[in-house]
């Protein structure tokens, strides 16, 4: 979690800082709303007293019966305020304080009593008056200041959430296909969703309570600890079972939230799952099959959320009960102790005691529900850290190199195996190709192809060897000058959510004009299809392309690589969801308009490939043949195999 709170801005901190700042003025102001609840109650006791003789003698005689000869201070009193009290027990305050016998009796009275009488006798309506209206300036207050701590909580929250998230972002972008391949893309988007979230509640969990728990307690308990040594007990032995009883439960739920992300992890990765694949689903009526492994983890990840969510629920109750029960504990031990004759405690201290007590045992409580939180935050806070500090398989150089050539590629004695991998899947791979050659590459499934081309624009590094693209190595180019130099068309056609435009200007600085982005249709023959499209050029294309063919979405990736403009092509299989006269005619085409650029291709087609000038045969990752298709009819057994698979001798001229 730390580590991530490094990400906050200069700004940032000095929010912090005036949270802290307002978070100390809030709990004052929550100190002084129970000064204020205390001195209301005494206004409105000592109003009663003022209005009530009755009042006002059983207050005289719970301050006098622990003290030695309280009876007859209590006897005195009302012998001479009986002359003073009316029927309805009022009593003529202005008679009576002219009286020489009551101001003999109050002269020998302590300071203390002679204070509080003094109070009774003055007091009126406006004292409460004056009590309510401090309380409501001082809840007002305290409402300003909550506001604004969740305001600039909130925002710094927001900040972090959103910097963290773009940063994920940027270095999932730099990934290599290894590392994609390491973390899962499942995995990635929980990570930069589900774990951002949790991050981002307990940020601001803290900014809220880590402050305001440890200041409110310390504050409250400094100002109840000279009150009284039992009711101060009482409050220790209850604070004293809250943490035995949220760490028992924590203590149950923390391992449960260890493992409840990984099973997000597989939710969403048996979700995306079964929405790319959902035609195979239907096409195999495996619905059922798939249902069930997603009931499975759906259930799993049910069970430890209900698991967590049944015992996080029993904290409620148990706050209140040792709430509630505290504030019993405090108001009987209070009557008891002032009926004993207490000479600190009255009913208003009582009361505030009670407020102080509950401030305490809230602010515990409020802390750990911040440390029960803090756990599953830095579990998602960990596999956060992980993505972003992952050391990438490829960087760029300290050094980055010009390039010498234009429109080459070399292969020298290259081999590579994937990452953990036992096997090399190529081997002692060497060819070159001049600017304006094509090169094909053929061989059966699982011959190395398509990672061959992969490391053409450097999607993986070689395990042995050099591949130089215009005469330099591609470890010494920069990524972005190798790969603005390719036209890469993965062997599955991938559109944006868009436009027709705005998925071919991809990789281009802001987006291509009509006439530019006409070329590139007709190049790759899609142009009459995407003039039949509403909106021509501005079609809607939706996420992944569903709303085209196999063909019209292949041929759309073939355009985008065109629009680029680049000095090499690739072409992974590309042409294989094209029929003969659309492969053909998309070569034609490219061999005319785009005759000084190099050309790539991996093809399953002898058709697509046999006027290439140069074929590399690969079988389990090794080159068996080298050479044109002439060359390779009579040298190569393989090829000749692969090519008579799929055309006549005569067609072939054997």
């Amino acid at each position: 979690m730390f580590k991530l709170y490094t990400r906050l801005r200069k700004r940032d901190w000095w929010f912090v800082a005036i949270i802290v700042v307002l978070t100390v003025l809030q709990v004052y102001c929550t100190m002084l709303m129970v000064d204020y609840i205390s001195g209301m109650i005494e206004a409105i006791q000592y109003l009663n007293c003022h209005n009530s003789a009755y009042e006002l003698f059983n207050m005289f005689e719970s301050a006098t019966s622990g003290i030695e000869g309280g009876d007859a201070l209590l006897a005195a009193l009302q012998s001479i305020f009986a002359p003073f009290v009316d029927s309805n027990g009022s009593i003529d305050w202005v008679s009576l304080q002219s009286d020489p016998a009551y101001l003999a009796f109050i002269s020998n009275l302590p300071i203390e009593v002679q204070n509080v009488m003094n109070t009774i006798m003055n007091a009126g309506p406006g004292d409460i008056w004056i009590e309510a209206g401090m309380m409501v300036l001082v809840a007002v207050g305290i409402a300003g200041c909550q506001i604004v701590i969740e305001i600039l909580a909130s925002y710094v929250t927001a900040n972090l959430a959103s910097k963290v998230r773009a940063e994920l972002n940027e270095k999932v972008s730099s990934f290599s296909l290894a590392e994609i391949k390491k973390f899962t893309t499942a995995s990635l988007i929980t990570r930069a969703t589900n774990d951002v979230q949790q991050v981002s509640m307990c940020t601001l969990l803290v900014l809220r309570m880590i402050f305001a728990a440890p200041i409110t307690a310390i504050w409250a308990i400094c100002k109840i600890q000279s009150a009284s040594w039992e009711l101060t007990l009482a409050t220790a032995i209850t604070i004293i079972l809250l943490v035995a009883a949220l760490t028992l439960i924590m203590c149950f739920v923390l391992p449960v939230f260890k493992t409840m992300q990984k099973r997000i992890d597989r939710i969403n990765s048996l979700t995306q799952e079964n929405l790319t694949g959902l035609r195979v689903v239907r096409a195999y009526n495996a619905e059922g099959y798939q249902k069930k492994k997603f009931a499975k983890a759906n259930e799993e990840l049910t069970k430890s959320q209900l698991f967590t969510g049944r015992l996080l629920a029993l904290m409620s109750p148990v706050m209140m009960i040792l709430m509630n029960g505290l504030t019993l504990a405090i108001y009987w031990i209070g009557a008891y102790l002032i009926q004993g004759g207490s000479t600190t405690l009255n009913y208003a201290s009582v009361s505030a005691f009670s407020q102080l007590a509950t401030q305490i045992v809230m602010s515990f409580m409020m802390l750990l529900m911040m440390f029960i939180m803090w756990p599953r935050a830095s579990v998602s806070a960990r596999r956060i850290n992980e993505v972003i500090e992952c050391p990438l398989s490829i960087n760029d150089p300290a050094n980055p190199k010009d390039v010498l050539e234009s429109g080459t590629v070399e292969f020298r004695d290259v081999s590579f195996r994937y990452p953990d991998a036992e096997e090399d899947v190529l081997e002692h791979v060497s060819f070159k190709a001049k600017k304006g050659d094509t090169i094909a590459f053929i061989g059966s499934t699982g011959s190395g192809k398509s990672s061959l081309v992969n490391l053409v624009a450097r999607l993986y590094d070689v395990t042995d060897g050099e591949v130089l693209v215009d005469g330099v190595n591609v470890k010494e180019l920069k990524q972005e000058t190798l790969r603005s130099h390719i036209g890469f068309v993965p062997q599955q056609g991938v559109l944006f959510s868009g436009t027709v435009r705005s998925n071919i200007s991809l990789g281009l600085e802001g987006e291509i004009d009509d006439d530019e982005c006409k070329r590139a249709l007709e190049v790759a023959c899609a142009d009459s299809f995407v003039k039949d499209m509403e909106g021509g050029y501005d079609a809607s294309i939706a996420q992944g392309g569903t709303n085209v063919s196999g063909g019209q979405r292949q041929r759309l990736c073939i355009a985008r690589a065109v629009a680029l403009k680049p000095e090499i092509f690739v072409f992974d299989d590309s042409f294989s969801a094209l029929d003969f006269k659309t492969d053909r005619a998309v070569r034609e085409n490219l061999a005319k308009d785009e005759k000084d650029a190099t050309k790539l291709i991996v093809a399953q087609r002898i058709g697509t490939i046999m006027d290439a000038d140069l074929i590399l045969v690969l079988q389990e990752g090794k080159v068996v043949g080298q050479g044109t298709h002439k060359e390779l009819l009579k040298n190569c057994s393989v090829y000749r195999d692969i090519a008579l698979s799929q055309m006549s001798k005569e067609e072939l001229g054997l």
